[in-house]
């Protein structure tokens, strides 16, 4: 028998026969002074086992057997000595005990005849002392035994020296400190029971027709059971004939007992199945589903997922046996320090390997497939919520559109699915209020959804606004304003921008209404003329207004903002006047599809175009501080490092490109290319981690993890600006 930890537990025999001669050694128990004594109880002992089985006795039964008077002992004291020396010292412990107890030493093996078996033997059997292994007194007594008078004497003692306690000097009451147990706090969450009464009139004609229609049902149900059962059960005339017609009858009756019995069985399954519908459809097992889906997901991802967060992966030890554990345990050592030598040979590798990108996972399931994904939006509060546009931007690619918001716990399927049959070109998260989601569409219609709640329908729309815009909004974006001069009050509006030229600013009162902050204007560069030169009429435009592609709010000054036209123009304007620009920038000759400050040096910021080129400019200067055309594919998108003044993302057709101004501004740090026939349209850095997500035209958000980047310098304004300044110096000269 092996315990829990591998020791053998099995029970020893106290007997140890000697597994030579097969007599069992002599010892204190087998020698005595009185001969007859000993004889007879050996005697008897031996023939006793030999009559009940003489196969299953043993050695020990065979070597006295027949021995029925033995005389006495005439061992010397020496010999008995010498046995108990030659006895192990466990022996000798077991037997200290039974000292009392004297027999003589076995006699040799005498064969056993016919007649020594027919001989009757007494046995005669007596108790033995009694062993108490657990004695509990009792606390009362029998009035009639003979310690009542003194427990009652004691008890009136004892009665008279409390009533003399008080007052009495004998007696001092002292404080004593005494450690008491914590103590435990459980509580137990359920639902509330929630009771309700309810009451119906009924008359007795109403329970008269009610308890009537149930057995009309039930008579109806046995009428057509018996019919079925006879029709089923009809014998041919031989077979009446031969068989008399109490068996038939007694056959028919148990058939449609039977019958009656697979009907309600059948009604029951029936009910059993309703209940098991309305189980799940629940909207507690719903929540259960929900949860447990989390739970999977995480120990799916858990490596991945860790990397995201820039935890360290913990790995589920294998399950070792008891005598494996003992040996880890010896080389625990060992590996700790085999541990420490591998991380230090990790760092020294990964001072040599170059920086990279290293995908994780990608946010993606059936509905997604085959869309465009047009705009990415963290939430405010919750950072582990993305919310997904996915729209076509081409007026003939249209197809339905689709608004998601997805999870980090969960990445295969989203937690929010908001249809529409136009393409969602731009979306983003409430600041003020970080359940309410504003979702631009393809025809102009701005629309409003609470993801609190499951409901697919807008909580505001701008449709049926006379107002709203007339072609795509390919941005919008929630902005704080200072409503005061003391900017402890500020309020939220919902700011678009559309290729109808309008910059609207939307706030929710009653419903959605909207000012324009600025009509965009086209703008001619001035010619220089020569002289003598007859002057040209200036050519007519066919539209005053310029699309506007996009625009982004001062960090710190909410009244400035860019607005990025497809004229390739970036203006400078401000709230407060909406007649003309402040400055407008000029260096790209395509649309421009994107424009962004940056978040620690504010007088610079960034844009990309179409013309393949990305520009970083200074807000002071009206001409481009730096330059880059790395491809000759267009350039969708462009996002600045949360962590570094230096870093910034490109997404191009066909490849994503980190550049870090600090190591270079020729060439990119990291080049990511796309598979083929899958284009690159939107990217977004991950605001706590090292992490990178990019938008295809295949409906997928892929998360990179930004591995071996160059460690992250003490950023200001000041170091931006003589990059920026060097730079140019270098390309100048």
């Amino acid at each position: 028998v092996f315990d829990i930890n591998g020791t053998d537990v099995t029970p020893r025999p106290l007997y140890h026969p000697d597994p030579l001669t097969g007599t069992a050694k002599p010892s204190k128990l087998l020698t005595s002074q009185e001969g007859s004594l000993g004889s007879e109880f050996i005697s008897s002992y031996s023939l006793y086992q030999n009559t009940i089985n003489p196969s299953t006795l043993g050695q020990f039964t065979r070597s006295v057997l027949g021995s029925s008077t033995v005389s006495k002992s005439s061992v010397s004291a020496s010999e008995s000595i010498a046995e108990d020396l030659e006895e192990p010292s466990y022996k000798r412990e077991r037997l200290t005990s039974f000292t009392d107890l004297q027999v003589i030493r076995a006699a040799p093996e005498k064969i056993v005849t016919k007649e020594d078996l027919e001989k009757n033997i007494e046995i005669i059997l007596t108790e033995t002392e009694t062993l108490r292994f657990f004695d509990l007194p009792t606390v009362m007594v029998s009035v009639e035994s003979e310690e009542a008078e003194k427990v009652t004497q004691r008890n009136k003692n004892y009665e008279v020296l409390c009533r003399n306690r008080l007052g009495n000097d004998l007696y001092v009451e002292r404080m004593m400190q005494t450690f008491n147990g914590a103590p435990k706090n459980k509580d137990v969450q359920c639902d509330k029971i929630i009771m309700e009464d309810k009451g119906i009139m009924s008359t007795a004609w109403d329970l008269y027709d009610s308890y009537n229609a149930m057995e009309i049902v039930s008579l109806s149900v046995k009428q057509s059971v018996v019919e079925s059962s006879s029709k089923a059960n009809v014998l041919p005339k031989d077979q009446d004939q031969r068989l008399p017609g109490s068996t038939t009858e007694k056959n028919i009756e148990t058939s449609s007992l039977m019958d009656i019995e697979n009907v309600i069985l059948a009604k029951i399954h029936e009910d059993e199945e309703d209940h098991s519908d309305a189980i799940l459809k629940s909207d507690k097992f719903h929540q259960d589903l929900f949860f447990m889906e989390r739970v999977l997901m995480e120990n799916i991802f858990q490596p991945k997922l860790a990397a995201y967060r820039q935890l360290p992966v913990l790995k589920e030890p294998e399950p070792e046996e008891p005598e494996d554990v003992l040996e880890s345990a010896k080389h625990e050592e060992v590996e700790e320090e085999s541990k420490k030598e591998e991380e230090e040979e990790i760092h020294a590798e990964e001072s040599t390997i170059p920086a990279n990108l290293e995908r994780l996972w990608s946010f993606s399931c059936d509905l997604t497939k085959g869309l465009n994904v047009s705009s990415l939006a963290w939430n405010k509060t919750n950072p582990d919520l993305l919310a997904v546009g996915y729209g076509h931007f081409g007026f003939k690619e249209q197809k339905r559109g689709l608004a998601c918001c997805w999870s980090i716990k969960n990445p295969m399927w989203p937690e929010r699915i908001y249809q529409s049959p136009y393409g969602v070109t731009a979306v983003d998260f409430s600041i003020g209020a970080p359940n309410l989601l504003a979702v631009g569409y393809h025809n102009g219609t701005i629309a409003i959804y609470n993801v609190r709640s499951n409901s697919n329908v807008p909580v505001l729309d701008s449709s049926e606004s006379p107002q709203k815009h007339l072609g795509p909004v390919w941005q919008l974006q929630w902005i704080e304003q200072d409503r005061g001069t003391t900017g402890d009050d500020k309020r939220e509006i919902l700011v678009s921008i559309s290729a109808d030229g309008r910059i609207s600013k939307w706030v929710i009162r009653k419903g959605l209404d909207c000012y324009d902050l600025m009509r965009l204007k086209r703008t001619t560069a001035a010619s220089n003329k020569k002289r003598g030169e007859k002057e040209k009429k200036d050519e007519a435009l066919i539209s005053r207004q310029a699309p506007g592609m996009c625009f982004a709010f001062h960090p710190k000054d909410t009244n400035i903002y860019l607005a990025g036209t497809e004229e390739g123009h970036i203006h400078k304007c401000s709230c407060s006047y909406n007649e003309q620009y402040l400055d407008t920038y000029r260096g790209h000759k395509g649309p421009v599809y994107k424009v962004t400050w940056n978040p620690f040096c504010h007088d610079v910021f960034l844009s990309c175009s179409a013309d393949w080129g990305v520009i970083i400019w200074q807000q002071e200067n009206v001409k481009p501080s730096l330059s880059f055309y790395p491809t000759t594919s267009v350039v969708y998108d462009v996002a600045w490092s949360p962590k570094s003044s230096y870093i910034f993302a490109a997404a191009n057709e066909n490849r994503v490109e980190i550049w870090d101004l600090h190591i270079s501004t020729l060439d990119p740090l990291i080049v990511n290319t796309a598979n083929p026939g899958i284009k690159f349209t939107t990217i977004l850095f991950a605001k706590q981690t090292d992490c990178l997500l990019v938008g295809d035209t295949d409906g997928q958000v892929s998360v990179y993890e930004l591995r071996n980047m160059p460690t992250v310098l003490e950023t200001g304004r000041g170091d931006i600006m003589d990059t920026l300044l060097g730079s140019k110096s270098n390309q100048s000269a």
